[in-house]
């Protein structure tokens, strides 16, 4: 957990902030990029968010009856992929740290008419308020970045799987496939702000998001924090050259 040593500090992007600041600066830049979350998902994938997310949705292993969390779930697009899988009998909860996110899930998710069997829940993922052994399949799709104490959040995700209970994390990562680095930095760090500029009015934020990525940790890296996490069998799927990745654990 972050403690409260003031001389401690971790990355804000490409800064280093003072530990305590950093859950306060993300939430604002996601209190400013809400409104067109949706929208520049798919500008700035093109629309490939969308088959990382199905594919994400393919491996939940999810049956009718079954209870699933989705960790700083934003819009709710994996909450409603599941809550299909759920069906009536089953409940899917949706988290976010930050409120306006949290407010835009749940009208996705009403506007979608999932309102029987989802609920949501603003918690922070270092901390999630729920007993151990509550959920069958835990979800994270590009929200494991933007939190402080990664390794906090990844056993506190742990800690509420259900013994056989799944974690998926769905991230962006770093490209594998050969030439494709250079193009990828100069269309994050070029494309990505100008858009966001243009688009959500906030070229700040979303060259934050394009610095996020870069200090993510690697595939293998991630990985190594999901063993150390208590998970096991843990292995990672490479989606769009590298670019994406999809990383399994089991708690057993």
């Amino acid at each position: 957990m972050p403690s409260g040593d003031p001389n401690q500090t971790t990355d804000f992007g490409y800064q280093e902030v003072p530990l305590a600041e950093k859950a306060q600066r993300v939430r604002a830049v996601f209190e400013s990029v809400a409104g067109n979350y949706d929208l520049m998902n798919d500008l700035m994938s093109g629309g490939a968010h969308r088959l990382w997310k199905r594919f994400t949705l393919s491996q939940t292993g999810l049956r009718p009856g079954h209870r699933a969390l989705d960790v700083a779930g934003g819009t709710g697009d994996l909450a409603a992929g599941m809550a299909a899988q759920v069906g009536d009998s089953g409940l899917v909860v949706l988290t976010d740290i930050n409120a306006a996110m949290l407010s835009e899930g749940r009208d996705a998710l009403t506007d979608r008419g999932l309102v029987g069997n989802v609920r949501c829940s603003l918690a922070n993922a270092e901390r999630l308020p729920f007993p151990d052994a509550s959920f069958d399949c835990v979800t994270i799709g590009f929200g494991l970045r933007n939190v402080t104490d990664k390794q906090a959040a990844l056993q506190s995700m742990a800690r509420v799987l259900k013994p056989g209970g799944q974690l998926l994390i769905l991230e962006f990562s770093h490209p594998t496939a050969p030439g494709l680095k250079p193009i990828y930095d100069a269309y994050s760090f070029s494309v990505l702000p100008w858009l966001g500029k243009v688009v959500a009015k906030d070229e700040a934020s979303y060259r934050y998001l394009a610095e996020s990525i870069r200090r993510f940790p690697n595939q293998d890296s991630l990985l190594g924090m999901m063993q150390s996490a208590g998970l096991e069998n843990c292995r990672y799927h490479n989606l769009s050259g590298g670019i994406v990745a999809l990383h399994r654990g089991y708690k057993l």
